[in-house]
């Protein structure tokens, strides 16, 4: 008679197969990618746009963002990875080097992206394809790099995104200046990177340290709540692309900058997403605001609406 079912033990990553990045078909490349306006200094279509609904929105939205930041609050970003992914890179960089954006919260989808494109110009993959033969994911160097990034956080005590910035700034990575990482760690802005352990391909490895991630992630959410004093005392955040993961972690940041910070809540918020979420919905834009501020609702592709609002800011900012 059998003594029950063995307890299933933990995989051993160490057997698994990796290959180079030479040898993977890309589907995203740094020679595709968006670029900021050089005149945004003429507001004939945003003056062109009927009074009503969306237009009236984004035009509300953009003034807010020109009011908190006349006032030297921040305004906060919460990005989904698929915002790296269509280029979109080079416009937010504007944005934060013209000081419009304050800094950016991020899944550990996009450092990895962050971190090929600013190492090899190139990122994404067939997903399909990859699944089909258990390659998805698999490519070395992106598995190191990230250790990497994991090993310098826990030695010097910081977060991951500012690991990020260092590893790609010190190791002069040949595309740096497309690297939203990279520049938040040149110009000492806040960009946090909050990690769910087994949701990105970086996990499949063997140099993946789970207590390293946990430990530098959960520095960024200290350092997310901080950034939350400033956002609930007049501040903007939008988030754009995150459907889950970002509005989760910025309502428990909201929570615990207000326990610690008593006062009267004022913020504006938006969400920016190709299509409605719950979580973005209730956690960024109803939520947060009752009785303290606006949420807006956005939806539209990210290539064609993160573009339209830096016009909009540069334009009203400058």
């Amino acid at each position: 008679m059998s003594s029950g079912p063995k307890k299933i033990q933990p995989a051993d990553l160490s057997r698994v197969s990796r290959y180079s990045q030479k040898r993977r078909s890309h589907k995203t490349e740094i020679e595709l990618f968006g670029q900021p306006m050089k005149n945004t200094a003429k507001n004939e279509f945003f003056d062109s746009l009927p009074k009503f609904l969306k237009a009236n929105d984004l035009k509300e939205f953009i003034n807010e963002v020109a009011i908190a930041r006349k006032a030297q609050k921040p305004f906060h970003l919460l990005l989904g990875a698929h915002s790296i992914k269509v280029g979109l890179s080079p416009i937010l960089i504007d944005l934060i080097k013209s000081e419009i954006v304050t800094g950016f919260s991020i899944n550990c989808a996009g450092v990895i992206h962050d971190l090929e494109l600013a190492f090899f110009g190139q990122t994404s993959e067939d997903v399909q394809l990859g699944l089909e033969d258990g390659s998805f994911g698999m490519v070395e160097e992106t598995g190191d790099l990230f250790a990497e990034v994991c090993n310098m956080a826990h030695k010097q005590k910081i977060g991951l995104g500012e690991a990020t910035g260092r590893i790609i700034n010190e190791k002069k990575a040949p595309n740096r200046k497309i690297s939203l990482f990279a520049t938040a760690a040149e110009l000492e802005l806040p960009a946090t990177v909050h990690a769910a352990i087994g949701t990105d391909t970086v996990a499949q490895h063997p140099t993946f340290d789970g207590a390293k991630v946990g430990e530098a992630s959960y520095v960024d959410f200290r350092i997310l709540v901080s950034i939350c004093k400033g956002i609930d005392r007049g501040g903007v955040v939008a988030n754009i692309g995150s459907a889950v993961l970002l509005p989760e972690v910025f309502l428990k940041a909201l929570t615990v900058a207000r326990n610690l910070s008593k006062g009267k809540s004022r913020l504006t918020t938006a969400n920016f997403d190709m299509i409605m979420h719950y979580r973005p919905m209730v956690n960024v834009v109803t939520r947060p605001t009752k009785n303290a501020g606006k949420g807006f609702s956005f939806v539209g592709h990210h290539e064609i609406m993160i573009p339209l609002l830096a016009w909009g800011l540069k334009n009203r900012l400058a």
